[in-house]
């Protein structure tokens, strides 16, 4: 029989000792709310770690060959509790608001050069996710990795060779069944109905009693874009043009699969399909309004300044906000829906395999 183990302690099970004593200003006198400051990134920093391993976790499922159904579950359960802690991300700015900016000039000038630009665990999270390195803000003209270690380098360097969550989401929705339905021609059929719609939207600008010439005018001008948008999901030449270009990053097939999924989201089987690409807007949406939070912040508390990394301050994190996103395809999909009650129905075979069977014994 074996002996009794010693009993497990709170204090010594979340090392509390190492953990409470990693707080160390270095202001001289000591300023009031650095302690504050250092006590906020650092819950930044573990929430991080907590991200990663969420991630790490997902794409180990989504790299697979084949993604079982029922592990689709499991990915949107890791992908949603990323999303609460987004929400506790953001809460957190308002802790750190109650420093004031004279407060925080007390001890802004000893962090320098340090800046939240060097979170390491940030930028592999971006990585992870799938940001396009095309797309990064450069610091100062050079790239992301220039104020960080030699080490920290190496593993996001390493990190932007391995398939991010993108690439896996590009090769699911490649693989998506019911984008051929036999003999129905569904994508003639839902380019009818578009066309119906769009004559619709064209006859309201046209006839509005509250535009004036100009404003009719621009109002034509970008639907006249959308009707261009329509035309190239209808072509996969020109959807790839769009594609060599960067302005699309999922392949014709992948945005063809993402929108039958939207648009018919009330069927079982595509209902956690659903969840798992709204689950993904939401995470983009959530660092997108972490990081305009943040440039809030740096405006509220140094103004015109620059960041103590040496970047435009908080020019530089409204930036980043706005182009610092990975699935904005999916958040076009809205250009391209069309009412329920104008959606093609569904072949009667179609819509059985669609659904829930249930036999008797």
């Amino acid at each position: 029989m074996a002996g009794v183990e010693k009993p497990v302690y709170y204090w010594s099970y979340l090392h509390l000792d190492q953990l409470l004593s990693a707080q160390q200003p270095l202001s001289d006198p000591p300023a009031h709310d650095e302690l504050l400051f250092i006590v906020v990134h650092q819950a930044f920093e573990l929430w991080f770690k907590q991200i990663l391993f969420e991630l790490d976790d997902v794409l180990a499922v989504m790299g697979r060959e084949i993604v079982a159904e029922k592990d689709m579950g499991e990915v949107v359960a890791r992908l949603m509790r990323i999303t609460r802690i987004q929400r506790l991300l953001t809460d957190q700015i308002d802790v750190l608001e109650t420093m004031t900016p004279l407060d925080f000039l007390e001890f802004r000038d000893v962090l320098i050069p340090a800046s939240g630009f060097q979170s390491m665990q940030f930028r592999l999270i971006e990585n992870k996710l799938g940001l396009d390195t095309g797309h990064r803000l450069r610091h100062k003209g050079m790239p992301y990795t220039s104020v960080l270690s030699d080490e920290h380098v190496e593993a996001l360097e390493a990190s932007e060779l391995e398939p991010s969550l993108h690439d896996h989401l590009e090769r699911w929705l490649r693989r998506t069944p019911f984008l051929s339905f036999g003999g129905f021609d569904f994508w003639r059929a839902y380019r009818e109905a578009v066309k119906e719609m769009m004559a619709r939207d064209r006859a309201v600008i046209e006839t509005h009693p509250q535009l004036d010439a100009e404003g009719r005018a621009a109002a034509l001008a970008e639907f006249e874009a959308t009707l261009a948008s329509f035309d190239a999901a209808f072509d996969a030449n020109k959807w790839a043009e769009l594609v060599r270009a960067g302005k699309r990053r999922l392949s014709h097939r992948a945005f063809l699969a993402a929108l039958l999924i939207n648009l018919y989201r009330d069927e079982p089987i595509f209902q956690l399909p659903f969840r798992f690409l709204t689950t993904l807007v939401d995470i983009d949406e959530g660092f997108t309004t972490w990081r305009q939070r943040h440039a809030l912040l740096a405006h509220r508390m140094i103004g015109g300044r620059i960041g103590t990394g040496g970047t435009a301050g908080h020019e530089y994190l409204a930036a980043a906000a706005r182009r610092h996103r990975v699935f904005t395809d999916l958040f076009d999909l809205p250009t391209f829906f069309i009412p329920r009650s104008a959606l093609p129905p569904l072949p009667a075979e179609v819509a059985e395999h669609m659904g829930f069977r249930y036999g008797q014994a």
